[in-house]
């Protein structure tokens, strides 16, 4: 498998340009707000979004010098242009974007630890960190439109009402316990697959792609997101602890995703009530997760919902076949087969 070194090797300078294009755009001159931001901004993942930004652009960017990034044209200018700081600043909002949900998913679900360390709400408490959340995006997005770049912001803010809308219906249907592959494919798209697709496409975007090769990276991102997805949705059920994180997360909050989905789906009438009403019932009786757990596995839900994400994979890595060989696309090429193959 990939790793994430190999992965990001063809754009490691401009990575390293683009965090310092975030540092200097996400400070205050308060100490106390700066320190808020220093903490939320180095908690940051493995940064797939911005990874994904960055290739794509990169994929896309003519040879050469090129034109100044900091140019106040858009897109239906005409003019294609390197990667810069159009490119960072669509990086930086699409991961400001991601961020600000995460600290706000903190707080819904009253977690104390987001990646291994205090979450903001158990560091400042729920009220400061729904408002630093808040202030993380508001930040990046007047950046962009300081430096009138609005097809940017336009193109990445217009993905924040899909991605509330995606939590709603998921907490919708975690409190009714009614689930369709219709539904959870419509949530999955939502909430993941959206923020990877307009990575991928505002990459393409920023440095002046034509309209098609922006939808088709588009098309490309929302594929990846959508199989890093349901690779979560099984790595929830790896009991071994090699994940990082605790299993059955999923099954505690009543989330029925594609793996127990699949069971569902090829059980009985008496049988799906009894499975629901044991999913209802977690809270009551732990020992209903452990057996809701051995039944997806036994019954074949790990291996559908394998099925399912591998086809994702293997659309996106089409979309990439009529592109020239280029460290860039065998970068992306290893991103989609990341997605499958990861263990955490």
């Amino acid at each position: 498998m990939s790793t994430t070194e190999e992965i990001r090797r063809p754009i490691v300078e401009q990575l390293a340009e683009y965090e310092r294009f975030m540092v200097r755009n996400m400070r205050s001159d308060s100490e106390y707000v700066g320190g808020i931001l220093d903490y939320i901004i180095s908690g940051g993942g493995k940064g797939f979004r911005p990874m994904t930004v960055l290739l794509c652009a990169s994929l896309h960017a003519p040879s050469g010098r090129g034109v100044d990034a900091d140019a106040n044209s858009g897109a239906g200018s005409g003019v294609r242009r390197t990667v810069g700081a159009r490119t960072y600043l669509a990086a930086m909002l699409v991961e400001m974007m991601h961020t600000a949900s995460l600290v706000h998913d903190d707080v819904i679900d009253e977690s104390d630890t987001r990646r291994g360390r205090p979450s903001m709400r158990a560091m400042a408490g729920s009220r400061a960190a729904v408002i630093a959340g808040d202030m993380i995006l508001a930040k990046s997005i007047v950046c962009g439109l300081d430096s009138a770049q609005y097809d940017i912001v336009d193109y990445v803010v217009r993905a924040m009402s899909e991605l509330c809308e995606g939590e709603l219906i998921q907490s919708e249907q975690s409190r009714k316990l009614e689930m369709t592959r219709e539904i959870y494919l419509d949530i999955i798209g939502k909430k993941t697959a959206v923020l990877f697709g307009v990575s991928a496409g505002v990459g393409a975007l920023s440095v002046g792609a034509p309209r098609g090769a922006v939808a088709e990276m588009r098309e490309f991102g929302e594929l990846i997101g959508r199989a890093f997805q349901i690779k979560d949705d099984i790595l929830d059920y790896d009991v071994s602890g090699d994940t990082g994180k605790p299993a059955c997360n999923d099954l505690r909050e009543r989330k029925i995703t594609l793996p127990l989905l699949a069971v569902l789906e090829r059980s009985s009438p008496e049988r799906r009530a009894e499975l629901l009403a044991r999913l209802a019932a977690v809270a009551d009786d732990p020992e209903n997760i452990a057996y809701l757990h051995d039944t997806v596995v036994a019954e074949g839900g790990i291996e559908e919902a394998e099925r399912v994400m591998r086809s994702y994979v293997d659309r996106a890595v089409v979309i990439l076949a009529p592109y020239p060989s280029s460290p860039c696309k065998t970068s992306l090429e290893m991103l989609a087969a990341y997605a499958a193959e990861r263990k955490k």
